[in-house]
């Protein structure tokens, strides 16, 4: 039996403190990418999850943390470098970033191992009303047949769950966000030999990850 996936993951709220980070690790295109959010509170959150992506990955490889390259997979739909993020080092880790409202969320997984991970804000009313329809049916069901109908929380349960498995594809929203059931009351329709996780963050965010393997243990970690 092939042991369970590792999976290491960091949860940061970018509105405290961050001492362990250094920005000047950055390189030129992610600084010139922070720059170009309008609104200061953009420009922290962007600047503290690649600050931290990077602190992560450098105490896993070994490698300065500005001195880290990235570059692109293939996307499975067409071919284009625009696929999931990774180091240009062969033996690296398998990484995924995301930040969505105040939050920040690392996942690291063994090399090969694609994983995704997707935190977000709850969203509102007119929002789950607008996108639940973008669901696959089942999906749908699960959240018609909840005690007052979708609410934004179960339907950002399953969103999140569903961003990071495109995430970790490499697709992202290129593949019809309608053709994979990710929700969470019936794990045999999960996609085969995956690990899809709801994770804990709070009580105005969700957060879930995606990992291709068929078991998983999964810890958090502090920078």
């Amino acid at each position: 039996m092939t042991a369970p996936a590792q999976v290491d993951l960091w949860l940061l709220d970018a509105r405290a403190p961050q001492p362990a980070l250094d920005p000047a690790v950055l390189d030129a295109e992610e600084r010139e990418r922070a720059a170009r959010f309008l609104r200061e509170g953009d420009r922290v959150l962007y600047t503290v999850a690649h600050a931290a992506l990077r602190a992560v990955l450098a105490a896993r490889t070994g490698v300065p943390a500005s001195e880290l390259r990235f570059e692109r997979a293939p996307c499975p739909c067409c071919g284009a470098l625009h696929g999931r993020p990774r180091l240009t080092s062969a033996d690296g880790p398998e990484f995924s970033l995301s930040h969505g409202g105040d939050l920040v969320l690392i996942g690291l997984a063994p090399p090969t191992v694609p994983i995704g991970v997707d935190v977000e804000r709850l969203p509102g009313a007119e929002t789950v009303h607008e996108t639940t329809a973008s669901l696959h049916p089942a999906e749908r069901a699960e959240l018609a047949a909840a005690s007052g109908g979708p609410s934004p929380a179960s339907f950002a349960r399953i969103w999140t769950r569903k961003e990071a498995y495109l995430k970790a594809l490499g697709t992202g929203l290129g593949r019809d966000p309608s053709e994979d059931y990710l929700g969470e009351t019936d794990p045999a329709a999960l996609p085969e030999g995956w690990t899809i996780a709801t994770l804990e963050a709070g009580p105005t965010h969700a957060a879930a990850f995606a990992v291709a393997a068929q078991a998983a243990t999964f810890t958090f970690h502090a920078l």
